[in-house]
């Protein structure tokens, strides 16, 4: 089975797909580079908004835990069982980075659905989420991707690679394939769900009356939290995965 030319073909092909754009987008000239403005406006909020908050969490800690500072270190508890859970004792480096991508994405997520993005005039196009863009979930799968390598070879060596030819070198073809379709996985599990909510979203408001779609955007802030932490589990397991070599 060749299965290096097959890859090659598959990447691309995704190279192909990222070309196709669907409605108007607003674009930045940057050098001899185009840069999908929107993407960037939207996440530079988001980033705003964590750093903003990590301010604040940091800026006067009280050794009686203030009703903000409990929040916050629910919250890192949170992130850190899940680690724990996931990656098992060696959990403690990776906080920091299954941490990142969880509350990047859930804030962003939750943006498109509490941000007034549509108030914005652009001259083409329109903000709405930055992981309703396939640009920013690749991105987020691709150092997963790098991360889970990492683990494996930080633990293992060399030795890591022969995960490929186990139970049997028979399925050395199907293992490779394996790590391609994660992040494949990964970023349009993500991308596919928020795009479809804010869809949804958007033609209930322009057929029914205002207060109808309203259940419809509790809904999605739930499922929209959901896909953060199904992301942020599959990212530890991954790099759990890669430091046990078992499946």
């Amino acid at each position: 089975m060749n299965v290096l030319p097959c890859s090659i073909n598959t990447l691309k092909g995704l190279y192909e797909i990222s070309g196709v754009e669907v409605g108007q987008h607003f674009y930045w000239q940057i050098g001899g580079f185009q840069v999908h403005a929107q993407v960037l406006i939207t996440s530079w909020v988001v980033i705003a908004i964590l750093l903003g908050s990590a301010a604040i969490a940091v800026r006067n800690p009280q050794t009686i835990p203030t009703d903000g500072q409990n929040f916050f270190e629910y919250v890192l508890e949170f992130i850190r069982d899940l680690s724990k859970t996931q990656i098992g004792e060696e959990y403690g480096p990776w906080v920091p980075f299954i941490g990142t991508m969880f509350l990047f994405i859930f804030v962003s997520n939750w943006s498109g659905a509490l941000l007034p993005w549509k108030i914005i005039e652009l001259p083409h196009g329109e903000l709405a989420a930055p992981t309703n863009d396939i640009n920013t979930t690749v991105a987020l799968a691709l150092p997963t991707s790098v991360a889970y390598f990492y683990a494996g070879l930080t633990k293992k060596g060399l030795g890591y690679f022969g995960k490929y030819i186990q139970p049997t070198p028979i399925l050395l073809p199907i293992n490779i394939l394996e790590d391609f379709t994660k992040p494949l996985s990964l970023s349009f599990r993500l991308f596919g769900n928020i795009l479809a909510d804010e869809l949804v979203v958007v033609v209930l408001v322009s057929l029914v009356p205002s207060v109808v779609p309203i259940p419809v955007m509790f809904l999605g802030l739930f499922t929209s939290g959901i896909q953060a932490l199904i992301f942020a589990t599959l990212a530890a397991a991954y790099i759990g995965e890669s430091m046990e070599g078992h499946h």
